[in-house]
């Protein structure tokens, strides 16, 4: 027999507003026995049956919603369908834009909370963040191999939130070929290298593909700093914008020299590029210590901010990193700055950008609003969905 969730009075309105989290402050109590990632049913405190979702012991989340539909059966059928209808908006921006690589799941945005699956070509690279999407690992690599038979599945689920959940780390092919070291992708005309095995995330930051393109509007004939590069996506972008000099830096050293590989693997002028490995918060004030001047910065750091302990400090290290550029930059320069703090909200993000204004001493003008590629959706009773945010700031 399934076992239930049985929510505090009053406890059911996130619920009815299809949010699909539950808290352990929500539970009053449980009825009946679950492991850890198993499927229950959760129920107002009347014993009214709200959703079906994952039982997560271990985490302050202590279940996740799979459906709101009390017919529908979490299985084979469930992912296969979930993956579909995940494919009819990927399909479509793949063809609109000409893409071989886009997120095909979402996590909670396409149904599927705890999954994320990026498709590089002919790779799937799935990363299973909670106990239920860990507990349906054999429904859903079936469902994938289904639906996508061509491909190969890579696991990249080696990441830090996996021990919230109790899981250990895990890492490795699933099925079919080991991918190479370097898997070229197409992106907006520019061909890039992804570290599938080894790099940040999934192998490559593809909800910033948007952002690099939107750089090349901004880079014809401009000096351009390109702040935490990893892989030189955005110095790709800035050299086909037509931009005199652009300078990446980051502290890997093999993420510079997969930035460098990707500059010659598109036929562009290495000797417009520089690459520095350094730390970028020291290397900011050696430039305003040395009178360096830019006229585009992009500032996309990695996110500052795990809890909302942490947030106050982050935002602090958001404001002196965006007052240092915007001291860098030349009169009518061009910041692009992001934030992919999912605790960061936008409105708290540009009264930072403000604060750091007035500390530079420059009037800034916000002329653009960036976010998140539109194959990492955002459902609307999830905002938490929209994790990455950006503005582009004329800098007088």
């Amino acid at each position: 027999m399934t076992a239930r969730l049985i929510l505090s009075k009053g406890r059911e309105k996130s619920l009815l507003r299809r949010h699909p989290w539950v808290f352990s402050g929500a539970i009053n109590r449980v009825e009946g026995n679950a492991i850890s990632g198993e499927t229950v049913d959760v129920c107002d405190h009347k014993g009214q049956w709200l959703a079906r979702a994952a039982w997560s012991p271990q985490s302050q989340i202590r279940a996740r919603v799979w459906t709101w539909d009390s017919e529908e059966s979490i299985d084979i059928a469930f992912f296969t369908r979930k993956l579909n209808q995940a494919l009819t908006l990927r399909q479509w921006l793949a063809k609109a834009d000409n893409l071989d690589s886009y997120r095909l799941i979402a996590g909670e945005s396409d149904g599927l909370p705890g999954i994320t699956i990026d498709k590089f070509c002919d790779y799937l690279v799935v990363q299973l963040l909670s106990a239920g999407a860990e507990y349906q690992r054999p429904a859903l690599v079936t469902a994938l191999q289904d639906c996508f038979p061509e491909c190969s599945i890579y696991d990249r689920s080696d990441v830090a939130v996996r021990k919230k959940e109790g899981l250990p780390l895990s890492h490795g092919l699933i099925c079919g070929e080991q991918p190479p070291a370097l898997l070229p992708i197409t992106e907006h005309g520019m061909k890039l290298l992804v570290n599938i095995k080894e790099g940040h995330k999934t192998g490559y930051y593809l909800d910033q593909r948007d952002s690099r393109y939107a750089l090349r509007r901004y880079s014809q004939d401009a000096r351009v700093l390109n702040c935490f590069s990893y892989t030189g996506g955005f110095a790709v972008s800035a050299l086909m914008g037509g931009c005199k000099e652009v300078i990446s830096v980051d502290t890997s050293d093999a993420a510079l020299d997969v930035a460098r590989q990707n500059v010659a693997l598109n036929q562009l002028p290495l000797e417009k590029a520089q690459f520095i490995r350094d730390d970028v918060f020291k290397l900011l004030r050696s430039y305003r210590d040395n009178g360096e001047k830019f006229d585009v910065i992009v500032m996309d750091p990695p996110k500052f901010v795990e809890n909302k302990n942490q947030l106050t400090g982050a935002c602090r290290g958001y404001k002196d990193i965006n007052m240092l550029a915007m001291q860098l930059l030349n009169p009518g320069g061009i910041l692009l700055t992001f934030s992919c703090s999912g605790l960061m909200t936008v409105d708290l993000f540009q009264k930072i950008i403000a604060d750091a204004a007035l500390d530079a001493g420059k009037t800034v003008q916000l002329i653009d609003q960036l976010r998140q590629a539109a194959d990492h959706p955002v459902i609307s009773s999830y905002p938490e969905g929209l994790y990455l945010k950006g503005f582009v700031c004329y800098v007088a």
